[in-house]
């Protein structure tokens, strides 16, 4: 049941941000489209209620609850700064807005990683602090080994995390020819 309320919630959170946007830009309802982006952070709640009643009711802490904490702690820490992304393009590709900047290049790109990587930073303090509490709350009274290999999961990735900003540090990138002309260029190959 927790693995399908998590696809649940990341299957709404997108239905909510395409439905938000929608009636932003495309049925003019500014403040009620901002509503319904209000009522994302409803469904990490539910998750976070639902996975304490299961632990509560006897569950077996296992992967589960585990991945239920990283979620969480990701869209915490990704979930506003994905809907202002992606309300910036909405706005430029449906409303006339500015275009929003690109990562950019060289000191800019390296920076830019390095905010992402405090946001991975945030996202795993969140799920080590809501796995640290299950693993308290099962106690002796269950095998918590799966919680804390989840743990060291979330470090081993902020760790990975920063190697990639440091690589972007030390060897930045450069602009290509059509960004060296054009300011507002935004490379969108990968």
């Amino acid at each position: 049941m927790i693995v399908a309320l998590i696809i649940a919630c990341e299957v709404g959170f997108w239905v909510l941000l395409a439905a938000g946007l929608a009636l932003r830009y495309l049925a003019k309802l500014p403040r009620l489209g901002a509503a319904v982006l209000l009522c994302e952070p409803l469904m990490e709640l539910v998750l976070l209620v639902v996975t304490t009643l299961d632990l509560k009711n006897g569950a077996e802490p296992d992967w589960k609850h585990g991945l239920a904490a990283l979620y969480i702690g990701y869209t915490v820490a990704f979930g506003h700064y994905t809907v202002k992304w992606l309300d910036g393009h909405a706005a430029y590709r449906l409303a006339g807005g500015p275009k929003p900047a690109g990562a950019g290049y060289g000191r800019a790109r390296a920076l830019h990683e390095w905010k992402l990587w405090v946001r991975t930073v945030i996202a795993a303090a969140v799920a080590l602090a809501l796995l640290q509490v299950a693993i308290w709350y099962v106690g002796d009274a269950g095998d918590v080994s799966s919680l804390q290999a989840w743990q060291f999961g979330a470090l081993r990735v902020v760790g990975i995390h920063a190697l990639v900003a440091a690589a972007y540090t030390i060897w930045p990138s450069k602009a290509t020819a059509a960004a060296a002309e054009d300011p507002s260029y935004v490379r969108t190959e990968r």
